[in-house]
């Protein structure tokens, strides 16, 4: 089941009309004019790299063209360990971490978060409605175990919302083995977010969104909000170039004017407002001076990168 956005496009021509970047972008001339994104895919879903594609190809010129391979957080770091792609736009803290103190990665900047969000139906049969999340997914488990009308669509895919939903059924106090084979009640879809929220609403199921993605989807779904709140739903995206020491062929410096573009005020503002017009609130915010929410130092929101030679 396909339910990909479809891009606003008058807004996309607007947005390329009215972006002056103040960052090293312009006045560029880049050997290698294709760059090649690993993507996690609620940015893809939710219709954000349609705009940001454009206007970037637009002010950098020069016959420039991205290109993204929108898979989720798992897949897209390990296209990054193979040196298939120039950079990535993750949002998996423990799984970028590692990535790069195994020499695979440099450069992160966090560029947007948003919140996970524990969609359901309206009728919420296992009553966990505005509860703590880890006491929301240990009560569907439990109901999940006696109640047939109880169930629980996991991304199931590796992803950054999957690493989310496995973190939260630790602070639970389950292993995530024991989950996967604690029932029927338990799916593991396999796929995107926009699939999985597809899947789950023609069960009648819980699943675990990241809430970008929801609000974007939302008009498509009898799935509500059933909890959004809670430490353990922050959800923060970075991007980070594929180390050039281990893959020399990587497009480095696209990949560094990409993330200037990604950090720069006017597209932190664009990030900021994206999805208010079309479904009454954004569906991410900017990082930049929002350090101190989501707990991120200033150099990772910092700018500029020196685009080499």
């Amino acid at each position: 089941m396909s339910m990909k956005r479809e891009p606003t496009y008058v807004g996309i021509a607007l947005l390329i009309l009215t972006i002056f970047l103040t960052t090293p972008v312009m006045g560029e001339t880049f050997e290698d004019k294709v760059l090649m994104i690993a993507t996690t895919t609620s940015l893809d879903d939710t219709g954000l790299l349609d705009v940001l594609g454009p206007a970037f190809e637009a002010e950098v010129g020069d016959n420039v063209v991205v290109q993204w391979l929108s898979k989720g957080t798992g897949v897209s770091l390990e296209y990054g360990k193979r040196g298939d792609v120039d950079l990535m736009m993750v949002h998996d803290r423990a799984a970028e971490d590692a990535f790069l103190a195994d020499g695979y990665g440099t450069d992160r900047r966090v560029f947007a978060y948003n919140y996970f969000v524990l969609v359901g139906p309206e009728s919420d049969p296992a009553g966990v409605a505005g509860m703590a999340p880890a006491d929301a997914f240990d009560t569907i488990m439990e109901m999940g175990m006696e109640d047939s009308s109880v169930q629980f669509v996991s991304r199931g895919d590796n992803s950054g919302t999957h690493s989310r939903e496995k973190a939260i059924w630790k602070s639970a106090g389950y292993e995530y083995a024991d989950i996967q084979s604690a029932g029927d009640w338990y799916i593991e879809g396999g796929q995107g977010m926009g699939s999985t929220l597809g899947m789950a609403d023609e069960m009648g199921a819980y699943t675990l969104s990241d809430m970008g993605t929801f609000l974007a989807y939302r008009g498509d779904l009898d799935l509500v909000s059933i909890v959004e709140e809670g430490d353990d739903l922050l959800n923060i995206y970075s991007a980070i170039l594929v180390n050039p020491e281990n893959e020399p062929s990587v497009n480095t410096p696209l990949g560094i004017a990409w993330i200037n573009f990604l950090m720069s005020d006017e597209v932190q503002e664009i990030i900021s407002t994206y999805g208010v017009e079309e479904y009454g609130k954004a569906l991410f915010n900017g990082a930049k001076g929002n350090e101190d929410v989501i707990a991120v130092s200033v150099d990772e929101t910092s700018l500029p990168l020196e685009i080499a030679a």
